[in-house]
């Protein structure tokens, strides 16, 4: 899962903010110095403007987790240098020296991409790199350096054309020296940790290294109901029962099979990480650590009390108590808001849409999710995304059901558990024995892990089921998803 080199920038370090002020200088210097008007006012103030006024906000803002992204402003000025270098000199060049400075700034960009997304820790690569936009700089402005050489600096007197020269090239240098100081502020994070890089998304990183045939797969099959595959199991409760009974008189005073269920389930994951995959825009994704348990309750157990879905964020490591604690706390919330919950109001905001424009509003939402781009506001509340999704037919005193998946959204697993059984079993002696089980039924995407690591799943869940005391304690290892 971790990756050998991360690099970030803290706005704590007066590097930091060196380069973010040049890059304000330079997005400042360039409105009062540059008088371009017309046409080329948005290639040679508005676009380097933009794009060093984004850098800067990058660098101070998210360069903690996020210093990759430094590398769009950077595009951005690429684009600027190609657009001025052309504008000054095109009628002296011809279409080949064109292309091979083009070739040069997309080199130089790429380069800067490459480094700063985790692929390598040589940051210094990038110092001989920016020898190029450097010497552009210098030879777009040379007027003003032959003015220095040559003029009255060492005679003592400046013409008015060389001090206009040299503020015109004022701009383009403080870019560039805001672009080499972020290159010595830029530090490695500690081995061991993952942080996010392009192609992952707010709500899981991708994973990369799958087998091309795995990841050939989501693009065969698309839609998650047509991926699905249906499992079911029954597991024997004689000791859950007691689990349960002894942990309300330990003032546990609502825990109850649910609670057992998703300590498991977590349990579980910390053995085998891969349940804990997603797939989204055709994609293999993990959320890692972050369990996100979907349910849906109702305020009261009537048939017109209103229902509404809660999220709660588990870990492989939390405890049947602490599952206990965190479930309880958002029902409690649920059920105590005169309003529902965020969600409800969510989608209350939601139907104020006309129909016809609510249905584009949808799949503008579908296709913000496909590109990982949906607001992590809106991930939070969607009861769409998230690991699992549990509902109780036990609660309704029927069966469990075969639940389908939702093709909108990214829950890979839908858990379905239904009322308590006896049943009347032969032992090998020839005694008869009364058994308690607990029918489950799972509805599983299949594209996220194949068949033999889901059986192993499920008997490992199957063996905490039979075994609840261990859930008292966290697991002594949690393994970790592969990079």
């Amino acid at each position: 899962m971790d990756r050998k080199i991360t690099l970030f920038v803290s706005n704590k370090n007066v590097l930091t903010w060196l380069s973010a002020l040049c890059m304000i200088g330079s997005a400042v210097a360039r409105i009062l110095i540059v008088g371009t008007k017309g046409a080329d006012v948005w290639s040679q103030i508005v676009l380097p403007v933009f794009a060093c006024v984004l850098f800067a906000l990058m660098v101070l803002e998210t360069g903690k987790e996020f210093f990759y992204k430094t590398a769009i402003p950077v595009w951005l000025i690429a684009i600027y240098f190609f657009f001025v270098f052309e504008a000054v000199d095109f009628q002296y060049m011809d279409t080949m020296i064109t292309i091979l400075y083009a070739i040069t700034l997309i080199f130089v960009a790429a380069m800067y991409t490459q480094i700063t997304s985790e692929k390598t820790n040589f940051m210094w690569l990038l110092i001989p790199v920016l020898m190029i936009p450097i010497g552009a700089i210098a030879y777009l402005h040379r007027s003003a350096l032959l003015a220095m050489e040559y003029g009255g600096l060492l005679t003592g007197a400046l013409s008015y054309d060389f001090l206009g020269n040299y503020k015109a090239m004022l701009p383009d240098a403080l870019m560039t020296l805001g672009l080499l100081l972020i290159i010595f502020a830029a530090k490695p994070h500690p081995v061991g940790q993952w942080h996010p890089t392009w192609g992952d998304r707010s709500d899981g990183r991708r994973i990369r290294t799958e087998p091309p045939l795995n990841q050939i797969v989501p693009y065969i099959m698309v839609n998650r109901n047509e991926s699905d595959n249906k499992f079911e199991t029954a597991f024997e409760i004689t000791n859950v029962e007691r689990y349960i009974r002894q942990k309300r008189k330990e003032g546990l005073v609502s825990f109850g099979l649910i609670h057992v269920l998703l300590a498991a389930y977590c349990h579980s994951v910390a053995k085998y990480p891969k349940m804990n995959r997603f797939i989204s825009g055709q994609k293999i994704f993990s959320h890692g650590t972050d369990l996100q348990f979907c349910m849906t309750v109702k305020k009261d157990m009537t048939t017109d009390s209103p229902e509404t879905v809660i999220k709660v964020h588990l870990t492989p490591t939390d405890t049947a108590e602490e599952v206990y604690r965190k479930i309880n706390e958002q029902v409690e919330i649920v059920k105590n808001t005169p309003l529902d919950s965020t969600l409800d109001n969510t989608a209350a905001a939601f139907t104020l849409i006309p129909g016809v424009f609510l249905k584009f509003t949808v799949w503008i939402l579908k296709t913000l999710d496909y590109f990982g781009l949906l607001p992590r506001f809106l991930l939070e509340v969607s009861p769409f995304h998230g690991s699992v999704f549990f509902t109780s037919m036990g609660s309704l005193g029927i069966p469990p059901i075969y639940h389908h998946l939702y093709d909108f959204g990214n829950v890979p697993v839908f858990t379905s558990f239904g009322c308590k059984r006896r049943s009347l079993e032969v032992q090998e002696d020839g005694s008869i024995v009364q058994r308690k089980y607990l029918d489950c039924k799972f509805t599983l995407d299949e594209r996220i892990v194949d068949g033999f690591y889901y059986a192993a799943f499920f008997k490992y869940y199957k063996r905490l089921m039979l075994h609840p005391e261990v859930l008292d304690t966290p697991p002594e290892q949690v393994l970790r998803d592969i990079d």
